[in-house]
């Protein structure tokens, strides 16, 4: 029982997949008053985020993320095809995906649920929006809803 009272205070590990250095920096900014404690990763592309997840090479050391914020548009591996890749992999598919994308595309929304994104977010273009969904997503996904720590290091 100590191990789960510990583990519960223990910080969020976060992984953002986003090419954008702005979203990224704001990313960064809005988790700073977070309710609780996040270790943000970030990849800049998906091929990084699945090497990541992975634990390949220079990211051997990284945990296992306890939720993952996931864009569409991608460099070397889409997002569509990292959610993919995760949610068919036993070891990765309970980890639980947000998309966080430039899309408000019925297709795009329609796809992600299709793979088993836990939910869509259409990222809003400006500032003070972006700043209150990336909240939204703390007050929520981190503080609200009990997420599995299986496979945590």
């Amino acid at each position: 029982m100590a191990e789960l009272v510990e583990r519960d205070m223990t910080a969020f590990e976060v992984l953002l997949v986003e090419d954008s250095p702005g979203d990224v920096r704001l990313t960064r900014e809005a988790f700073k008053d977070a309710k609780v404690h996040i270790n943000l990763q970030v990849a800049s592309d998906g091929a990084e985020a699945m090497a990541i997840l992975h634990r390949e090479g220079k990211h051997a050391d990284i945990p296992r993320p306890d939720l993952i914020l996931l864009d569409l548009n991608l460099p070397k591996k889409s997002g569509r095809e990292v959610l993919e890749e995760i949610k068919e992999d036993p070891v990765l598919m309970s980890i639980p995906v947000v998309i966080l994308t430039t899309s408000a595309s019925e297709q795009d929304i329609l796809r992600s649920y299709l793979l088993h994104a836990n939910c869509f977010i259409t990222k809003p273009v400006d500032l003070d929006g972006f700043l209150k969904v990336v909240k939204s997503i703390d007050n929520f996904w981190l503080s609200i809803v009990k997420l599995p720590h299986e496979g945590r290091s």
